[in-house]
């Protein structure tokens, strides 16, 4: 039987699986130099991300967090996706933990009149380009981004998604 994934949103209990999480795929599958100290976000995930039109979800299974997805309002009707991380045994179409994860966070967009979802990313996640392409994400420059988009250091190719 296969185990049934709950997403939910973030609470405080979850922050060491979320930063374990994540840093075990930056820093172990992708081999980003990237630490917990370059992510002050992960230590005010409420502060940060669950504020205005922003939010924060877990994928959970069985208890524990295996996936992530969080929206930053970054104003005018426009939020920037982030922290798009999925543990590797639970990836593909097996549990289909991404597309839960990406479609929870547009329709809770959609929800609240958001009308573009904006991306960056690292140029190594081209199985995520490809993920987000086949998710109705279109490839733009960098100088299509909107004013409050935050730009990381890492992130080299960028998406638009538009909310119909």
């Amino acid at each position: 039987m296969v185990n049934s994934i709950f997403i939910k949103e973030y609470s405080s209990e979850y922050q060491s699986q979320v930063v374990d999480l994540i840093l075990h795929i930056q820093q172990n599958e992708y081999d980003i130099a990237i630490t917990k100290e370059d992510q002050p976000d992960l230590l005010e995930i409420e502060s940060f991300y669950q504020r205005g039109n922003g939010n924060f979800w877990v994928a959970l299974s069985e208890g524990t967090v295996v996936g992530t997805v969080a929206l930053l309002d970054i104003g005018d009707h426009k939020t920037a996706l982030r922290k798009m991380f999925v543990k590797q045994s639970y990836r593909g179409q097996a549990f289909n933990v991404s597309h839960q994860l990406l479609h929870h966070a547009i329709d809770w967009a959609r929800e609240r009149a958001i009308e573009e979802i904006y991306l960056g990313t690292t140029t190594q996640f081209v199985a995520a380009h490809c993920f987000y392409e086949k998710n109705g994400f279109v490839s733009i420059a960098l100088d299509e981004l909107p004013v409050g988009f935050p730009v990381m250091k890492v992130d080299k190719k960028f998406y638009k998604y538009v909310i119909h």
